[in-house]
């Protein structure tokens, strides 16, 4: 086996095993202007669950998605490198604001993409999402982490 391949293998391993024991416990509610939309996360909190985020997945149930914590405000950029399915990116302040929505990022792109203002928050969910809960700028994402610390 080669150091490549090694490499990759512990890579799925290590995406397989986050998936397997990341379960959707934690709902998040988005406030737009059509209502009230719940969304079932998965919190990303740790150096580790956020470098994998959701990559290698072939596909994310409707009205689930990623909650990244910074646990700072900072600015932030994401990329789409390993990342088999498009999303929606909302960048989130640290009292819940949608800051900047990035849509329908390309899978597998090495593009950056930035947050554009600090943020403490990211929240990725299906490419197309975004529209079909009618979010924008300035609307307010609810969940226990946010406003916490």
């Amino acid at each position: 086996m080669t150091a490549m391949t090694m490499k990759a293998c512990a890579v799925g391993l290590a995406t397989a095993l986050l998936t397997a024991t990341a379960a959707f416990a934690d709902t998040a509610t988005l406030r737009t202007s059509s209502g009230s939309h719940a969304i079932e996360v998965e919190v990303a909190d740790t150096p580790q669950a956020r470098e994998i985020g959701l990559m290698n997945r072939e596909s994310l149930a409707e009205d689930t998605g990623m909650l990244f914590d910074f646990r700072e405000d900072r600015p932030v950029s994401m990329w789409m490198k390993n990342t088999l399915i498009p999303l929606d990116m909302l960048f989130i302040n640290k009292t819940g604001t949608v800051v900047r929505i990035a849509r329908n990022a390309k899978p597998h792109s090495l593009e950056t993409i930035p947050s554009g203002k600090p943020v403490r928050y990211v929240l990725e969910i299906n490419g197309g999402a975004a529209a079909t809960y009618g979010a924008k700028t300035g609307d307010k994402l609810e969940h226990p982490l946010i406003g916490r610390r």
